[in-house]
């Protein structure tokens, strides 16, 4: 065992997180779950989803038989919604090809969706204490500036450095230990700024320490200006139910239910495609426009309230979607914005 690795893990027996709801009745099923979740996502947020999907879903049979639309639904506003569809699949492929056990070969769980060789390492030593080495956003920041290894860890280069001293690193025993007080490390101590250096236990390890610069590494990711596109959002409204689509399964809110959408203002082509006539429409109103953004570009959205005296005969016949039912809505997929919408609908109807 490293020097390293030892003080790493007698710090995490000190101050390390040992009481997380996927610490306890450790399976495979429920570490694979966290970890998926905890992809480009804070602990904190984690916990009271994590907590909702075992309820609902207490095993990867009762995962996989479930209607995605469930999955869907229970994600809604954790974002990343590729995830969810991934764990889906993932869930149906360990069902029907692995008897309903996770493999233990690393190449076979890197290959399922949704689990990269950090993930499938995470599970495999967290569960089953085998040695692997993980690399999450936090493990690379401890072990870029301990290492003061230069440059923007998304550069294969670099990650590839990364991995090295990961390896390293990773002990034979107590591996379970030493990856959770690895990302225990990034999350409560090497965080991105202002890091509390004087509680670090491998400070006197630490290159960018020394060099009094641990804000320097990793490297920051090559800036690139974010575009603005438009979208209006037409919410077609008839007496307590608005009209939902949902969208195709790859692509932004892939599988999610939204309302129809059109790149400009004049929205008079998509009302005759659904069959919505002048005498149909009581009210057209314009809401206010708002922002949302996603990882490459920013959306501004303007929602188009269009209040209707009776139900367009084609728009059942035009697209996958149905009446969402305001007062006793249905379990559904939503985006963020329009889950947000639908909560403040009621005002903007009176």
């Amino acid at each position: 065992m490293t020097p390293f690795a030892n003080q790493i893990l007698n710090w995490y027996q000190k101050y390390g997180r040992k009481h997380l709801p996927w610490q306890h009745d450790k399976t495979a099923y429920r570490v694979w779950l966290s970890e998926i979740m905890l992809q480009q996502t804070q602990v904190a947020t984690v916990i009271p989803y994590f907590e909702r999907f075992i309820e609902q879903f207490p095993d990867v049979t009762s995962l996989a038989n479930a209607p995605i639309d469930e999955v869907l639904h229970l994600w809604t506003g954790l974002g990343y919604y590729a995830r969810a569809r991934n764990l889906h699949k993932c869930a149906q492929i360990v069902v029907s090809q692995y008897q309903a056990e996770f493999p233990l070969e690393i190449e076979q769980l890197n290959a399922l969706p949704g689990i990269g060789r950090s993930t499938a390492g995470a599970i495999l030593s967290s569960v089953f204490k085998l040695p692997h080495a993980i690399l999450d956003g936090n493990v690379k920041r401890v072990l870029a500036r301990c290492y003061a290894i230069e440059g923007w860890p998304g550069k294969k280069a670099v990650e590839n450095q990364l991995w090295s001293v990961a390896i390293d690193n990773t002990p034979q025993q107590r591996v379970d230990e030493y990856n959770q007080a690895m990302m225990d490390m990034g999350a409560m101590v090497c965080t991105r700024s202002k890091p509390k250096c004087s509680l670090c236990p491998v400070s006197e390890h630490c290159v960018a320490f020394k060099q009094y610069s641990p804000t320097d590494y990793p490297g920051k990711k090559p800036k690139k200006e974010k575009p603005t596109k438009q979208v209006w959002f037409v919410i077609l409204h008839h007496e307590d139910e608005v009209w939902l689509e949902q969208r195709p399964s790859s692509g932004i809110w892939g599988g999610l239910h939204c309302f129809p959408e059109q790149s400009s203002a004049d929205i008079n082509d998509l009302l005759d495609t659904f069959g919505c006539s002048e005498n149909a429409i009581e009210q057209a109103k314009t809401l206010i426009t708002f922002k949302h953004t996603f990882s490459h570009y920013h959306l501004d959205i303007t929602p188009v309230l269009i209040n209707l005296a009776q139900r367009p005969s084609l728009i059942m016949e035009q697209s996958q979607g149905l009446w969402y039912n305001l007062s006793q809505p249905q379990k559904l997929g939503l985006a963020a914005p329009v889950k947000n919408l639908l909560a403040n609908l009621k005002y903007d109807l009176t």
